[in-house]
């Protein structure tokens, strides 16, 4: 069954200074494209031909290198869309997240410095992550869709530091977006995703 895009999930067509213009084609043009591109390489999946199969090249290979680009291209943009639009909500909204945070990373002041530090580092994504692995809360980079992923940590906070994500509202000031969208990011998401977190059992 394909997969369907889903819809920002706040109503507001601009975040701070992310304009509306920005996020349309953040969310309508790139995100969309890559869940087309998941579909596809699934649908020519289903005919690839697996006796050819070969590390140094094979279509094979390449439709499965490229599946978890766009995979985690869908899922990261789907967690950074959810945690973003936050508008007026402090870390009393963080629940028990703010607190596991703190515990972590010493304070959330701390962790907020960890993290902006993670996103003027990494050339994709930074994630605050919940590593299944070790039972702790880390800040991972990466600098593309699938490198820099830990196998078994599940994601909390996303941000796309992707030139495509800010340089349309921010030109090179990275640093300012960052700002933004930790003043917009949207604690009460947040905390569901790590309260669902917390009912799984590993």
């Amino acid at each position: 069954m394909a997969y369907t895009a889903k819809p920002l999930p706040f109503s507001l067509r601009r975040v701070g200074n992310i304009s509306e213009k920005a996020l349309e084609i953040h969310h309508d043009k790139l995100y969309v494209g890559y869940v087309n591109k998941k579909n596809e390489i699934e649908e020519k999946l289903k005919n690839a031909d697996r006796a050819a199969a070969n590390a140094t090249h094979s279509d094979f290979r390449d439709l499965k290198l490229e599946e978890t680009f766009a995979a985690n291209g869908v899922y990261l943009h789907e967690d950074y869309f959810s945690v973003l639009g936050g508008e007026g909500q402090s870390l009393a909204d963080a629940g028990e997240l703010g607190s596991a945070i703190a515990l972590e990373f010493g304070s959330v002041d701390d962790w907020v410095a960890d993290f902006r530090a993670c996103g003027m580092s990494a050339r994709g994504w930074a994630v605050l992550a919940y590593d299944t692995n070790d039972g702790r809360l880390h800040n991972y980079i990466g600098d593309m869709h699938n490198q820099g992923g830990v196998w078994g940590a599940i994601p909390v906070i996303v941000l796309d530091v992707y030139e495509h994500a800010y340089f349309m509202d921010y030109g090179s000031d990275r640093k300012s977006y960052i700002e933004d969208f930790m003043k917009h990011l949207d604690w009460k998401m947040a905390s569901e995703v790590w309260n669902k977190i917390q009912g799984l059992r590993f």
